[in-house]
């Protein structure tokens, strides 16, 4: 099974994993798949537009990235037992108006969150691609 090749709260890059395959291996373990295709986006606030309208979060999401953090943690926990999560964030930007400090700012609320999930023992596994 693909998903016990991986660290089970890890935040990395896709690298050789297809979206297909870790869709299918979310899917058998019975855990979350989460995937927002960022090709579109160019700069932080489209970032995170494009993961709060793909990953479906409430019309109040604050749109920065301790929201973005609330919502993949506090939020989820409080509607009741969770099975694990994959989540994938696919062509982040590669651009002055989301620079590599903008980025790893951002994979820092997921690692954050993969912490979170960690400490209660629940698998978040974070995978991500550069445009």
């Amino acid at each position: 099974m693909l998903l016990q090749t991986v660290r089970p709260n890890i935040v990395q890059s896709i690298r050789a994993y297809r979206v297909e395959d870790l869709m299918q291996a979310a899917h058998d373990a019975g855990q979350h798949f989460l995937y927002a295709n960022m090709a579109n986006a160019q700069s932080k606030q489209e970032v995170l537009d494009g993961i709060a309208e793909a990953f479906l979060f409430p019309a109040h999401f604050g749109k920065n990235l301790d929201a973005l953090y609330d919502c993949m943690t506090d939020l989820v926990q409080k509607s009741g037992a969770q099975p694990g999560f994959v989540v994938v964030l696919e062509q982040l930007p590669d651009n002055p108006r989301f620079d590599r400090e903008t980025r790893e700012q951002l994979l820092d609320a997921f690692r954050d969150a993969a912490d979170f999930w960690a400490e209660r023992k629940i698998p978040f596994r974070c995978f991500y691609s550069f445009q």
